[in-house]
């Protein structure tokens, strides 16, 4: 899949997961229901071999609020990008953020 448009329309930029994008992420759970976690993507995480991502919940559910949940990637039914945060790259080159001088 390329991430280039068909002709005559608007470029579109390539989609990225960013640290801090508001995500929510539908995932197994039991036989017949899935669990769903919104909050901030904060990154992925590898243990004993099997990645997964690590989401920071927002509170939907009070008790929940803070707690980091690791999702298995083979687990993950649906990610929905709610809130897209700019890549660290984007962030320093910024020309909107003045320098020491600026």
């Amino acid at each position: 899949m390329s991430a280039t448009s068909a002709p005559g329309s608007a470029k579109k930029n390539a989609i990225a997961l960013t640290v801090g994008s508001k995500i929510r992420v539908r995932s197994a759970s039991s036989e017949n229901e899935s669990l769903v976690s919104n909050g901030a993507f904060r990154g992925l995480v590898s243990i004993g071999g099997d990645s997964s991502l690590a989401v920071e919940l927002d509170g939907t559910v009070a008790e929940e609020k803070g707690r980091i949940r690791l999702i298995p990637l083979n687990a993950l039914l649906a990610l929905d990008v709610l809130e897209a945060a700019k890549a660290e790259e984007e962030k320093r080159a910024d020309p909107a953020s003045p320098g020491y001088f600026g």
